[in-house]
Parts: structure tokens; sequence; C-alpha cells
């Protein structure tokens, strides 16, 4: 498919926005959600719970203009995701578009509507990296978890066919604690398919997974074993495979800095075309997010409410302003905040020093009277 010509940007009027003392840098980053169809049902989808409809996504045009402004701005990659963005018919083409536009591109995948010809056709229009999802190490708990019967083995299949091809390749190991007492087993599955980077990912807890956190949190032992596990795994395999971590907040003492900050490193853009600070940011009441069909993605980074409001440390409340890590954590995440709190401005509970710190005792207490069965995210139709 040719990809039309993208337009030149001519954002629409738009309100005001309060004047940064300076402009923002650029940010490294686009997430590209392309699609919230999938094949599968994960519980802890970072899709949010009203999922977008066929209809109002993206057109192939309107993405290769966005991926054209991307690179303008300043971006130097692109996360091509969803959803599963091998749903789309057009995903070759979208490729190539953000290949043609100068971005380095990495397909966040499940890989199983993929087969050889369609890798070797993404191949071929620029795809330079795979990010392929794996919900366990043991096939049945994998299949059971991603609601997708025989699930593991397609993605199996998948990861040797990128492994022949050439491509780098990531798995991608959210862990929970139904599945984290394999973590050693994961790791191994890791190197048995010739990745070169394992991301050990903890659930974070907003949308599916908050609704499903009593099922997914894991222990404080768990967390202490598999914290140990990837600590002497790195050791162990230094060279060999790159491993990263990301903790969940739930037993912490100070906030992690969500998306490095909002609206400093990162931008994601939905489906239907919402421009946003991070992929869960549509889970806050209260926003006019700008949307790519009216304005430019440089006006959305630069000159939005919506990107200003949290953006640096003048929001900050007690006892965020003026903490020796305020310009480290940025304030924690926005995101749980709210889903913790209800107010989006609140300081992270993640914070020992938060007056909502308590919370996060009371879900981990919860977490462990409660039972492992999900609430699964509803797969929409995919068109053959």
């Amino acid at each position: 498919m040719t990809v039309p010509a993208a337009p030149p940007a001519a954002p629409l009027a738009a309100p005001p926005a309060a004047p940064l003392a300076a402009p923002p840098a650029a940010p490294l980053a686009l997430l590209a959600e392309l699609t919230h169809r999938c094949p599968l049902r994960c519980p802890y989808c970072s899709n949010p719970t009203a999922l977008a409809r066929p209809g109002e996504e993206l057109d192939t045009a309107t993405w290769a203009r966005v991926f054209q402004e991307a690179a303008a701005l300043g971006c130097l990659q692109v996360h091509l995701s969803g959803g599963e963005p091998t749903a789309r018919r057009d995903i070759v083409a979208l490729v190539r578009a953000a290949s043609e536009a100068g971005l380095y591109t990495n397909l966040i995948t499940s890989g199983v509507l993929t087969g050889e010809a369609k890798l070797q056709a993404l191949a071929e229009a620029g795809l330079d990296h795979v990010q392929l999802s794996v919900q366990d190490a043991e096939p049945v708990s994998a299949d059971r978890i991603g609601g997708y019967r025989g699930g593991h083995a397609k993605k199996l299949d998948f990861a040797r066919l990128v492994h022949a091809s050439g491509l780098p390749l990531t798995l991608n190991a959210v862990v929970h604690r139904q599945n984290l007492d394999r973590l050693p087993q994961l790791i191994e599955l890791a190197l048995d398919l010739g990745a070169g980077r394992l991301e050990v990912a903890h659930v974070q807890y907003y949308g599916w997974a908050l609704a499903n956190r009593d099922a997914l949190l894991p222990t404080r032992a768990q967390l202490e074993a598999a914290t140990a596990t990837v600590e002497a795994a790195r050791r162990a395999l230094k060279g060999r495979l790159v491993i990263d971590y990301v903790v969940p907040d739930y037993y912490a003492k100070r906030p992690k800095s969500c998306m490095g900050g909002w609206g400093r490193q990162f931008l994601a853009v939905s489906p239907a075309g919402r421009v946003l600070p991070c992929h869960a940011a549509e889970s806050l009441p209260g926003f006019d997010f700008p949307n790519v069909r009216q304005v430019s993605l440089q006006w959305a980074w630069e000159d939005s409410e919506a990107f200003n409001r949290f953006r640096g440390t003048g929001w900050m409340p007690l006892p965020c302003r003026g903490c020796e890590r305020a310009e480290l954590d940025w304030g924690g995440c926005r995101c749980q905040a709210f889903a913790l709190t209800g107010d989006a401005a609140s300081t992270d509970p993640a914070c020992a020093l938060s007056p909502h710190h308590g919370v996060l005792s009371l879900a981990v207490d919860a977490a462990i009277e409660a039972g492992t069965a999900f609430t699964y995210r509803e797969p929409q139709k995919i068109p053959g």
C-alpha cells in the first residue's frame, strides 16, 4: 500500500495554555497505539477499560503525518503498539511510513498474528526491532493468563522467526503474583529464544490491572525473591542478556519517575488520535487531550494545557513542593495518584511522606486474602 504524502501541519485554533519559562525539550519517543483490537484478553492490559472502536482509528495517511511530525519534533524512536498492532491490515505501510520519517521502529506485539511472510514484509519495510510479550514460561499458565488458547506456542514460533530474520528481539515478561515464582524459567526462555534483552515488568495498577489488582499483586516475599533473582542474573549473564526491571510501587517508600516526568520525555497517540503524556492518561478526568486530527503534534507537546498541567514542579503540593527529590521523581505517577486518592494532583501514595501512603498497605492486605480469578479484557473482533 502506498502511503499518501503527509500534509503540512495546520493546527486549528486552540485554547491558550499558561506559558512555560522555557520550551520543553524534545521528546525521546512516541508510543503509537495503532489499535485497541487484540486477540488476547490479558487482565493487566494497559489499554483503557473503554476501548476505542475500529471505526475511530486513525487512517494510514494521518499516522504517516504523525510520524513525520514526531521526527520533526525531535523524537528518535516510535513504538508501534496496541492492542495488537499487526491486527491492522496496513501495518506494513505504517512501518514503512515511520521508517521513511527517520524514526527507529519497534514493534510491540503478542506475535500470534504474524507468520514468516508478514515478518519478512515488515523487515523489508524498515522494521528495526521486535518486542514480544509473554505471559509465563509454563504454557498452560501462559494461555490462561492471556485468555488465548495456543497463544504461548504461537509466540515461541514467532520468536524463532524473529531470531532467524536477524531482527533484534526483546522479550517482555509482565510479572505478577500468578507467574512471578517462575521468573528463573522466564530468564531461561529469553536465552533460549535468542533475545538480547529481557524486560521484567511488574504489573502497574491502573485500567484493567487495577480491576484485577487483588489477583495480581505479589507478596513482599515474592518481590524480594524476584529482585534477588534479577540481580543474580544480571551478574551471571552480563554480555549475554540485558535485563530491565520495572518494580511495582506498592512496597515502595519513594515513587518512580513515571515516564521520566509528565510531558518531559515521552508522548503517546491513542488509536483515536488523542495525544497523551502517558499511555494511561485517558483514565484521568477533567482533561481535554488534544487530537492530531485537529492540531499538530508540536502544538500538543509544547502548548496544550493537558501537557503543561503537571509539567515541571510548579504544580506540586506539599510535601512534594521543595522536596530534594522533586526533580528526580517529578512527583511520581499522576494516574496512580488518581486511582488511589481520586485526585490526580495529589502526592503519589508510593511516597512514604504522602498522607495517603497507607492505602498501599491496605491494598496489599486485601490481595493476600483474595482469590486468583481474573476479570479478562474483552477482545474486539479483528476483521479478516
